[in-house]
């Protein structure tokens, strides 16, 4: 069986450069295995608070989230046999009060600050040593195990869009069809990632079935996310919908003429290049349109 789950973790270092990490208990999957401090995202809840919540469950920490540094994917093996991919979001984080103590009864048994040679030393999560740029002792699961799945139904989804423009300063846009949340209006492209993919990969497969383009993936933006507790999905039916978007910058370096290439049934009905006045006339999804702003402001800077 195939499980999704959205973590947000904190990378949390002192004055002298250590920095907070915890270790799993036996109520883990992975007891034993040192972890940058967070967990997984309720439903509805932004990334960014929830990282805040479970650095306070689990370090007895009040922090306040600096940046956003990265967000990444991996998939492991349970001890049950299910494979569980996780899409971890990954912040920058700094102390504002609490004191420090172990999380009782909880996924973690204990909290250390530890300095650079120290933690080489100390078995790691995936996640967390490539976050550090320290050697993992985790194994992922093969990716030959893990077919993609052509649509998964989640209450909870997490999905990879790109801010994307061509040469000419033009925007690519993508139109909602029929029967999804926010139909008949124009948003980002890109979609949801399929089980053992990361988000860039995510995007380049989405960027080719809804456009017909093919883009340079860079800079990671922001990470934002939207709920809707009585959206309609696409059989007609109620659902309880939170999307967690990471939102990259993406450049088209020879555009072509946008063409849908998805299944029949897919959630894009059309796609486009608009230029910023023609994009402002359209119908857009509130994540387009300040999409749209910010490219304008990086135009002025």
């Amino acid at each position: 069986m195939k499980i999704r789950r959205v973590g947000a973790y904190g990378i949390c270092r002192d004055a002298s450069g250590r920095v907070l990490l915890a270790r799993n208990s036996e109520l883990s999957a992975f007891p034993g295995l040192w972890t940058l401090p967070g967990g997984g995202v309720d439903q509805g809840e932004h990334p960014a608070d929830a990282v805040v919540r479970e650095f306070g469950e689990e370090t007895g920490l009040s922090v306040r989230v600096d940046a956003l540094h990265t967000v990444v994917a991996d998939v492991f093996r349970l001890p049950d046999d299910n494979l569980e991919h996780t899409d971890r979001i990954l912040y920058r984080v700094s102390v504002e009060g609490g004191a420090l103590r172990n999380e009782a009864e909880g996924t973690t048994d204990l909290v250390e600050w530890l300095a650079p040679d120290e933690v080489e030393k100390q078995p790691l999560m995936h996640f967390t040593a490539v976050a550090l740029e320290v050697p993992s002792t985790a194994e992922l699961a093969d990716k030959a195990d893990m077919p993609h799945e052509n649509e998964v139904k989640r209450h909870q989804r997490f999905g990879a869009y790109g801010v994307v423009t061509d040469p000419a300063g033009r925007v690519l846009l993508t139109r909602i069809a029929s029967g999804y949340p926010g139909s008949g209006r124009w948003h980002l492209p890109g979609g949801g990632t399929d089980h053992g993919e990361t988000a860039e990969e995510a995007l380049t497969r989405e960027l080719a079935e809804e456009t017909s383009q093919r883009g340079r993936v860079t800079t990671l933006l922001r990470v934002e996310h939207h709920h809707n507790p009585a959206a309609v999905g696409p059989e007609g039916v109620p659902v309880d919908w939170h999307v967690i978007r990471a939102l990259f910058r993406v450049f088209v370096d020879v555009p072509t003429e946008p063409v849908v290439s998805e299944a029949a049934g897919g959630s894009t009905a059309a796609a486009g290049w608009f230029t910023r006045e023609e994009a402002a006339a359209l119908e857009l999804t509130d994540s387009a349109r300040d999409a749209i702003d910010r490219i304008d402001d990086e135009r002025a800077s």
